[in-house]
């Protein structure tokens, strides 16, 4: 199991230190607890207590073009370890809402009257760098919930420079400026300590830890490895890893609601296109099945839903009525869990 440890809250939601399964059990088993899930991750809030004793915890966190790890750590136990892929297709899907704005105002058709710029005064960064680094901030928060987080512990990534040209590819790049935004709303949850990447490979090899060299395996070599290293640089206490188990999050994609589709539809006309909504139930939403079991809400057809495997994410069924499903939650993002295989004491 990638959870060897249950997150508690008090009784107004307020994170403390983690537990066992086993002591979960008892509280619960005594009343003194309920169960509560969020999202691919268990905890218990307590009913009898608001307050506690807390250790230190620091997340550390690696990002990465594709792939991106996460660990949530103390001096005494690993708590969690998350891989979860980044967000890569705003740049591709910004590229084709702007050809298809540009070729309908070439069209004799009629138009919505222009809006005022309602984001001014705001921080603005570009689409596709807002979604890559809101993507990790959402992860953060999530975590902040169930843990007492007082430090994240980043690996400092920076923009390649070009020798001889101006610098602004240093100052001024949807990295840079991505990056600083990042940093700064991460600031206001928990302190924020950044390594650089020499740093890290220095605390993996002060470890004899290795790293794989297949980016994108889901196996805890691929990229939780650094992320534990920079976790464990905050709040020391080991020098092996304790609990290479790993939850791998995928987010999902949602078409948002577009003019109309790219290609004509039969008699030249074009059906519309996209929407967040299948028979009234969100898309992405967790639901059980009958008899599918756990899965995702996809698109909508008539009077009926398609529902995609949470694993795989492909899709299982796409004639289910919206009435034999339980919904869990909303939610936008999928899981997967490995088994990691432990690692040999300094491999």
């Amino acid at each position: 199991m990638s959870q060897q440890f249950v997150p508690v809250v008090g009784s107004t939601g307020k994170p403390l230190m983690p537990t066992t399964h086993k002591r979960a059990n008892k509280l619960i088993a005594k009343g003194r607890a309920v169960r509560r899930f969020d999202r691919g991750l268990f905890y218990i809030k307590l009913l009898d207590r608001e307050e506690g004793y807390t250790q230190p915890i620091a997340v550390g966190i690696d990002p990465g073009s594709k792939k991106e790890a996460l660990t949530v750590k103390s001096a005494s136990h690993t708590y969690l370890n998350i891989q979860a892929d980044a967000v890569t297709w705003v740049k591709e899907v910004e590229q084709t809402s702007t050809q298809m704005r540009r070729s309908r105002r070439n069209r004799k058709t009629r138009y919505r009257a222009c809006r005022p710029n309602r984001r001014q005064g705001q921080f603005q960064l570009p689409s596709s760098t807002r979604a890559r680094w809101g993507w990790k901030l959402r992860l953060c928060r999530w975590l902040a919930r169930y843990y007492p987080i007082q430090v994240f512990v980043v690996e400092n990534i920076k923009a390649t420079t070009k020798q001889g040209q101006r610098r602004w590819n240093s100052s001024f790049s949807p990295l840079e400026v991505g990056k600083q935004w990042f940093y700064a709303e991460l600031g206001q949850i928990a302190e924020v300590q950044t390594v650089q990447g020499y740093e890290t490979k220095q605390l993996r090899d002060k470890l004899g830890l290795k790293k794989s060299k297949n980016k994108m395996s889901d196996q805890f070599e691929a990229h939780c490895v650094d992320s534990w290293v920079l976790a464990n640089s905050a709040v020391g206490g080991h020098t092996d890893v304790d609990n290479p188990a790993i939850l791998c999050i995928i987010p999902l994609r949602f078409h948002r609601r577009q003019l109309h589709a790219l290609q004509f539809a039969k008699g030249g006309e074009r059906r519309p296109y996209g929407g967040t909504l299948s028979m009234g139930i969100k898309r992405g939403t967790w639901i059980k099945h009958p008899k599918y079991g756990l899965c995702y809400v996809g698109g909508s057809n008539k009077s009926r839903i398609s529902l995609h495997d949470m694993d795989s994410g492909q899709r299982v069924c796409q004639k289910a009525k919206p009435e034999d499903c339980i919904i869990l939650t909303t939610a936008s993002w999928r899981i997967k869990s490995e088994r990691s295989k432990a690692l040999p004491p300094h491999a």
